[in-house]
């Protein structure tokens, strides 16, 4: 099979917002798009470049839609200021970029937050998905499954707090030496796990910059600014897992630092740029040479005992949880489906890897060419993304097949079959 999935969009569902409630009309969403519009202009120097370009507001629930222009292929439907239309089924909902109607455009779900500044960081960080590779970045969204490990986890909750206590500074000179127990955590972390240091960069630099943009964009003040970091990690941390959605939190962090004495550093990075070398040269931070006795003597200071405490309970509930999975996924028979042309949105909040053996992602919706599959209790996802396995179907109706938690929506051309020796299932092409 042809690895098409390579060049396919993968959508995540970020983090929703507190206090959604509010009523959608077309002024409310042309007032929407007025802000982002000022906000990225006030805002074109970051990146030398108007952030503002095609946005779409989604409802998730009914798959209507609101634009701010009209689509290059006449879809749309003009609503005063606004366009509007549904979202064919086969495009999945997200916050993301998305290629459709001729356009590649920001696409949010509804509903905003009711704060202003919050709403319009959403709306700045996915209009930068749209841009980004204008400006050199890849669309690239590695997993770190070490960070669902016991010592990934203490090691970046570590970093994470030596952060929230930079940001809490009163002092150069405090801040650099916070930075630099973070920095410090970081590179031990890296160290205790091969190539980590790679897929972590990978993550910030498509996710992590977004929201470093979306945080300068909104337009909050610097007291603001500390408080919706300062919450943000403190949220991040009741996660279930950290391996998609970290960079969330530790990229903002430094960037705003960093951005408070250098307007212009965002401007001299690229997709190839290793931020945690750039960080550490531009904070003149210097990494002790004996990283693991550093980061001992550092963790008391940053909560280390309670959260060591914490991981090692989590890992045993972790332990016997994959031990589900694997008998449900891989052990028991099971129904696998190979792709062709994928496509897919998921949780990131919430998948748990196992082992060498792929990530299973309790909430997931992926199209291809041979239909719409939608798993609401789990399914696995091997490594190299060329296939999924679900539990065996038990109900048929016509193409309309499910099983536990899942319903498969067949395209015509295409069967189930099941294999009496294993007992698995397999997808059929006529």
């Amino acid at each position: 099979m042809k690895r098409t999935f390579l060049t396919a969009f993968f959508f995540f569902i970020a983090l929703s917002a507190k206090g959604q409630k509010q009523a959608v009309s077309s002024d409310t969403i042309a007032l929407f798009f007025d802000e982002l519009a000022t906000a990225s202009s006030r805002n074109a120097g970051l990146w030398n470049k108007d952030l503002y370009g095609p946005v779409i507001l989604i409802d998730p629930k009914t798959r209507e839609f609101f634009a701010n222009e009209p689509d290059s292929e006449g879809i749309l439907k003009r609503n005063g200021k606004i366009y509007s239309g549904v979202l064919p089924a086969s495009i999945n909902i997200a916050n993301t970029a998305v290629n459709w109607g001729g356009k590649r455009w920001a696409m949010i779900m509804l509903p905003l937050s009711q704060d202003k500044e919050s709403r319009i960081n959403l709306l700045a960080h996915e209009s930068f998905h749209s841009i980004q590779p204008a400006l050199g970045f890849t669309l690239n969204n590695a997993e770190n499954n070490h960070l669902d490990q016991k010592e990934g986890r203490i090691y970046l909750r570590l970093e994470l707090e030596a952060l929230k206590q930079a940001v809490r500074s009163t002092s150069q000179k405090e801040m650099k030496q916070h930075l630099t127990s973070a920095l410090t955590f970081r590179k031990y972390r890296n160290m205790l796990y091969k190539n980590s240091e790679t897929a972590e960069n990978l993550l910030e630099l498509n996710e992590g910059i977004a929201e470093f943009t979306g945080l300068i964009v909104s337009g909050r003040n610097n007291e603001q600014t500390r408080s919706s970091l300062l919450n943000g990690i403190n949220d991040f941390m009741k996660n279930p897992t950290f391996v998609r959605s970290f960079a969330y939190y530790t990229t903002p962090v430094y960037g705003y630092l960093l951005y408070k004495k250098d307007k212009d550093w965002n401007k001299r990075i690229d997709g190839k740029t290793d931020l945690t070398g750039y960080f550490i040269k531009a904070f003149n931070v210097i990494i002790p040479s004996d990283l693991k006795k550093a980061a001992g003597n550092l963790a008391d200071r940053y909560n280390g005992k309670s959260i060591t405490e914490e991981e090692t309970e989590r890992e045993e509930k972790t332990r016997r949880l994959i031990a589900e999975y694997k008998l449900k996924f891989i052990q028991q028979p099971h129904f696998e489906i190979k792709f062709e042309k994928m496509n897919v949105s998921f949780d990131p909040r919430n998948i748990v890897p196992i082992e060498d053996k792929g990530t299973v992602y309790p909430n997931i919706r992926v199209t291809d060419l041979w239909g719409i599959l939608t798993v609401e209790n789990g399914a696995l996802m091997s490594p190299n993304w060329d296939k999924i396995s679900i539990s065996n179907p038990v109900k048929t109706e016509n193409k309309k097949i499910s099983g536990d938690g899942w319903i498969l929506e067949l395209a015509d051309g295409y069967t189930i079959s099941k294999d009496e020796s294993s007992g698995n299932y397999r997808l059929v092409k006529n």
